[in-house]
């Protein structure tokens, strides 16, 4: 359902059964976990957290990682104030 890497790869699973006998499956609540050991990125005029997660991580599919890291639902949110200071958590192992 998910590609492979997504940030709802690991979320679980669930069924529930309507009313009328249709079964309808979807994902549990995903929790945004803790973040460890961070670095800050300063926003520059222009830039989008694709890049931002390409200039840290080597890809860019990974901006989510900086949306759980800095607790926003939208990418866009993160990069419309330039100066904002963004938590760019550690590539993981």
């Amino acid at each position: 359902m998910f590609f492979r890497g997504s940030r709802y790869e690991p979320v679980p699973d669930a069924e529930i059964t309507l009313p009328d006998g249709r079964k309808v499956r979807y994902k549990r609540v995903r929790f945004i976990p803790a973040t460890q050991g961070a670095f800050a990125h300063r926003v520059a005029e222009g830039e989008r957290l694709d890049l931002i997660a390409y200039q840290s991580y080597k890809n860019p599919e990974l901006f989510w990682r900086i949306c759980d890291a800095n607790l926003a639902t939208l990418p866009e949110e993160l990069v419309e104030e330039t100066g904002r200071v963004l938590v760019i958590p550690v590539p993981s192992v």
